[in-house]
Formats: C-alpha cells, structure tokens, sequence
C-alpha cells in the first residue's frame, strides 16, 4: 500500500501528468483537493473507487481516511493543484505518515506560475533582463511569512517574481515593490489559469490594481512582476549562437 501525493495542474484536466493520471486510474481510494481540483480531474478513478473532496475536511479527517486504507491494503491518490512541492500542504501530511509507518511517493504537477507564463506567451528568463524566478507570497490569513522573507527584501533583486496567493493584498505588492522595480514595471495578473473561466490582466505597477479591481479578481490569481514581461529588447541566447560550443554541437568557424 501507498499514498500518491499527485500534482493535478493548475485546473485543465490535460494538464496532469501521464504518471499522476495512470495513478489515479488505478487507486481504489481517490482524494483530492476539490477546491482547487476539478471533479474532472478524477474522474478516470475506477468504478466504484472511493473518492472524496477532502476541501470540507481537517488535516486528522483526512489522515484517518488514509489510515483506513492502509489497513485494507488500499493505494490512495492524494490529489493536490499544482506541483504540490509548492504551497501544498503535503509535508504535514507526510510527516504524519512518517509517524505512522504508511509508505508514500510524490508525482510532481504543473504549477500556475508555470501555466500562466505559457498563456502569456512568456518565458520569465530572459539573456541580461532576469536569470532568476523567485516564488513567493505575501501575509494575508495564511501563515506569517518568515523573516527576511519580505518583498522588499526579495524585491531588491529584481528577479522575475510569480507571487501566489496574494491578490487581496495587491496595494500592499505595490506599495513594497514600486520603489525597487519602478512605477512603469510590467504586472500580469493570471486568474483561474487553464479552466474555462480564465482570466488575464496586463498592466504596470502604477495602474494594476485599477485593473483588477475593474476585473473583479478576489481569489485564485497569481500575479508576475518583472522586465520579462513587457518583451523587452534582449540578446539572443548564447545557447544557440554559432561561435557557442557544447557536448552536442561544435561552434562553427566564422564564414570566410
């Protein structure tokens, strides 16, 4: 008997990995983050499999289910939104596990910051504008973030940042990040990436909470900062270049 912890993507169905949706096809107990995990989503669990929206349930509701079926000899797909590495409340469940002796593995998922760059047709490193993605979020209700984990101590790099829960406190990402990225900075704001009610909204630093609040964006969105964003003029890579050699390719001799 194991548990599977299984990233789902960020919403469309297609986005689950082979290995995480052939897990679910066989797991005779199925449960899955519902709030955030479409129904869809398990909905290649096999007949009869037990198959609950864990949304409404305790940390000790769901342990007592999986203990359950470890006593029955029972795979469990424990179906979470995104790469659950990322915000998703697997490792106390794991170490939950560890206690009691229940074997487990992890299948990683697409993560919405992953999905909303591919929607937005962007890659967030570009040669000499950003190198570096920095994922993060802000206090709202959720756990206080640790010290020197403050945006205007992240800020200060000026990487690429995809903040995540966040949205409701986007005068505070303003305020924290205006003097160190600049007023004109591109923003992308990316609500409920791949389902089929998306939503986009572009705009800078100065006028992105106008345009959210326009949107009516209140949850469920991520938002990107960064250069990269407004196709900012950038080198090619060197990836690619003649004179670049590497393990599959020589560099080319300059044409005479």
């Amino acid at each position: 008997m194991t548990v599977h912890f299984i990233g789902a993507g960020p919403g469309a169905p297609d986005l689950i990995t082979v290995r995480g949706l052939n897990l679910i096809r066989r797991c005779p107990v199925v449960l899955y983050a519902g709030s955030l995990v479409p129904a869809e989503g398990v909905a290649d669990a096999p007949a009869g499999a037990r198959v609950i929206d864990t949304a409404p349930m305790t940390l000790d509701q769901i342990i007592a289910e999986i203990e359950t079926a470890h006593a029955n000899g029972q795979d469990v797909a424990r179906v979470h939104t995104g790469d659950p590495s990322i915000y998703g409340a697997i490792a106390e469940q794991m170490r939950r596990l560890d206690a009691l002796g229940i074997p487990y593995d992890v299948t990683p998922g697409v993560s919405a910051y992953a999905a909303a760059a591919a929607a937005f047709n962007t890659e967030l490193t570009l040669p000499e504008v950003s190198q570096t993605v920095i994922l993060t979020r802000t206090t709202v209700r959720a756990s206080a973030m640790p010290e020197h984990e403050d945006l205007a101590t992240i800020g200060a790099t000026r990487a690429t940042l995809a903040i995540h829960l966040s949205i409701n406190n986007l005068a505070h990402v303003v305020k924290e990040l205006t003097p160190l990225y600049g007023a004109d900075c591109p923003v992308a704001v990316a609500y409920r990436v791949s389902w089929p009610d998306q939503a986009f909204v572009k705009g800078t630093l100065a006028d992105i909470r106008d345009k959210v609040k326009a949107a009516g964006f209140q949850r469920t969105a991520l938002i990107l900062v960064g250069r990269v964003l407004d196709g900012a003029d950038f080198p090619d890579s060197r990836l690619y270049a003649k004179d670049f050699s590497h393990a599959s390719r020589p560099a080319q001799e300059p044409a005479a």
